[in-house]
């Protein structure tokens, strides 16, 4: 193994001709700068420098030691601002996922939007419903909705979102406007993966199940049936919010209306985070909030 001992000293003194001075530009005293330089010759059975009461003086072999000497500590103050710059300037590989819809309307254009900033990115970003294994996977981070079930991971809460219940003003004109969650039975409920709604009633978690004509695994999808009046639909903010807004859409059941849910950021526990990898996070906290 390399001794880096007496090396730092031996070069100021060499570069300073003077004990007094390698000891000011180290910011340590004469005397240990003296005691390792001369433990280093000690260790290299090599005499480096020549000493005498005006002047110090670099010996033959002191100047070639010296020139290898300089090019490493000239790589490792190289490797230093390259670890600096690392923490100013985000480069490399970056891998995230997301859930489909959601990563493609909300994160997808804010990883971009990052991606601008810092050119010198290489981003993978995978959208996918599945809940993968990050660190079987090697990935830096990944975007969850709702509640989390992995306490294996770091989790930064970055948002939330709103479940709506709505329908098109034409279905309610024909089939009337449930004002309870026991007059569901009696709608067309548009369902997606699952056969019950999510509410709240009286402050606690409550699900309704529902049963209507159609039941899709995508959301774009039920949206389009509901705004054709075919039926009464759940779905996230990201999803209705511009058809409510418009009036194509009629919130429903509000008094029932589950408590919002989290959005998050998780990583893996034991992952120290890379400064790419924090800033990402803290561009989409800073976002979405």
């Amino acid at each position: 193994m390399f001794i880096w001992e007496g090396v730092s000293e031996f070069v100021a003194v060499a570069e300073a001709e003077s004990f007094t001075a390698a000891a000011k530009r180290l910011g340590i005293s004469t005397a240990q700068v003296s005691r390792q330089v001369s433990a280093l010759e000690s260790r290299l059975s090599t005499k480096l420098l020549y000493r005498t009461t005006r002047r110090v003086s670099v010996t033959e072999a002191g100047q070639t030691y010296y020139q290898y000497c300089r090019q490493v500590l000239d790589g490792l103050e190289e490797a230093e601002r390259a670890m600096t710059n690392l923490q100013l300037i985000p480069k490399g590989k970056l891998r995230l996922t997301a859930p489909v819809t959601y990563g493609e309307k909300v994160i997808a254009p804010l990883v971009n939007d990052f991606i601008l900033r810092y050119p010198e990115l290489e981003v993978q970003l995978n959208l996918t419903n599945q809940k993968l294994d990050l660190v079987g996977g090697g990935y830096d981070l990944a975007i969850r909705l709702g509640k989390l079930e992995d306490s294996s991971m770091m989790a930064k809460r970055l948002s939330s979102r709103t479940l709506y219940v709505c329908a098109s003003p034409e279905y309610l004109s024909t089939y009337g406007v449930p004002h309870s969650l026991s007059e569901l039975d009696r709608h067309n409920c548009l369902q997606g993966n699952l056969d019950y709604w999510r509410f709240q009633d009286r402050g606690k978690p409550y699900n309704v199940r529902v049963k209507g004509n159609m039941k899709c695994d995508s959301g774009w999808a039920l949206l389009d049936a509901a705004l054709k009046g075919i039926g009464i639909v759940q779905l996230p903010d990201y999803y209705v919010q511009p058809s409510l807004a418009c009036g194509k859409l009629m919130n429903l059941l509000e008094h029932y209306q589950e408590a919002d849910d989290g959005i998050w950021a998780i990583y893996p526990h034991n992952r120290h985070l890379s400064p790419k990898v924090r800033m990402l996070l803290d561009f989409l906290d800073e976002s979405l909030s």
